[in-house]
């Protein structure tokens, strides 16, 4: 089994930022994939960031070029750090984690809150 524990949500003023971070645990192939999605109440969960054990990243347009996802493969552990954050970014914010292991797995944290004020 795999475990993803977010942290670093909160309460921001648009134009500031945050820094999320997700610790994975337990059985983990060394080839994966982590990532960030997001879901605001009413909307469907949406990509916004994810990245490959070998650094290979994915940005949802509304987030290019002010978030930055990052990880440190030996604490398999993901950060996503958000700046000029925009009201639009209130959600929650999910950590991923997916690898194939002759099946395809994926596994979801908890969620963390962001909210965005204006």
């Amino acid at each position: 089994q795999v475990q993803l524990v977010e942290s670093g949500g909160g309460l921001v003023q648009a134009g500031g930022s945050l820094r999320l971070s997700c610790a994975a645990s337990g059985s983990i192939f060394s080839m994966n994939t982590m990532g960030w999605y997001r879901q605001a109440p009413g909307n469907e969960r949406e990509l916004v960031a994810t990245i490959t054990s070998g650094s290979s990243t994915v940005y949802a347009d509304s987030v290019k070029g002010r978030f930055t996802i990052s990880r440190d493969n030996a604490k398999n552990t993901v950060y996503l750090q958000m700046n000029s954050l925009k009201p639009d970014g209130t959600a929650f914010y999910y950590c991923n984690l997916r690898m194939r292991v002759f099946k395809e797995y994926a596994y979801w944290g908890q969620g963390t809150q962001v909210t965005v004020s204006s």
